[in-house]
């Protein structure tokens, strides 16, 4: 199911393709780079860069909303450039049980129960999706290559995938402090429908306010 698109960048062609484990090297920084500060807030505990630690393990074991399975990938010059993820409603119990499995595993009970407990607090803010939602996340491009288009074309990459699935309502959700990754959205055809105030901060972060964004495809 993969689809080969050129960019803006003469000679460079991406070609997507769901994900597989051995991208986690480059992937996982991606992922952790769509939201650093609520992946800080839930899962840092132990200094810097804890969050990307947990988040390596969730995706080499594949299941739930971190794990390679619920990922596609852009691969341009035989090298991973983009990361992005797509799902619905329906995976809510699956990832919530996969989720509280990987956490317990890599933190214990005792931290394990703090992470469980900030990440319900961030889904009060970042909510999940529900009903007839098709939910896209964790969208991120390699710096050195932002701004040449493939950005763009992993959107349409993602809203293909909603469109095999018959949803047609695509939501996501951006932080007010990116308004970079906001103007793609737009461009891409989607609006803001609602923003929520953010109280969520402890001594090394403060999650930014986010607003929800959505579009009706065909």
């Amino acid at each position: 199911m993969g689809q080969v698109l050129g960019t803006a960048r003469p000679g460079l062609r991406v070609q997507f393709r769901p994900a597989r484990p051995d991208d986690a090297t480059v992937a996982v920084p991606l992922i952790y780079s769509s939201g650093p500060a609520a992946f800080d807030y839930v899962f840092a505990v132990d200094g810097d860069g804890a969050a990307e630690r947990f988040l390596q393990r969730c995706f080499v074991d594949g299941a739930g909303e971190f794990g390679w399975r619920n990922h596609w990938v852009g691969v341009a010059d035989d090298r991973v450039v983009a990361v992005g993820a797509g799902y619905g409603a329906n995976t809510k119990w699956p990832f919530t049980l996969a989720a509280a499995r990987q956490i317990l595993a890599h933190y214990g009970m005792r931290q394990g129960a703090g992470v469980i407990a900030r990440g319900l607090r961030v889904e009060s803010l970042i909510r999940p999706p529900e009903g007839d939602m098709h939910y896209l996340a964790h969208l991120a491009v390699v710096p050195e290559l932002r701004g040449r288009g493939i950005g763009r074309a992993l959107i349409d990459q993602l809203l293909g995938t909603a469109r095999e699935a018959g949803r047609r309502r695509v939501v996501l959700d951006v932080a007010t402090s990116n308004p970079g990754a906001e103007g793609l959205y737009r461009r891409a055809g989607f609006k803001v429908i609602s923003e929520r105030r953010s109280r969520l901060a402890n001594a090394h972060v403060r999650v930014p306010d986010h607003r929800r964004m959505e579009r009706v495809i065909d």
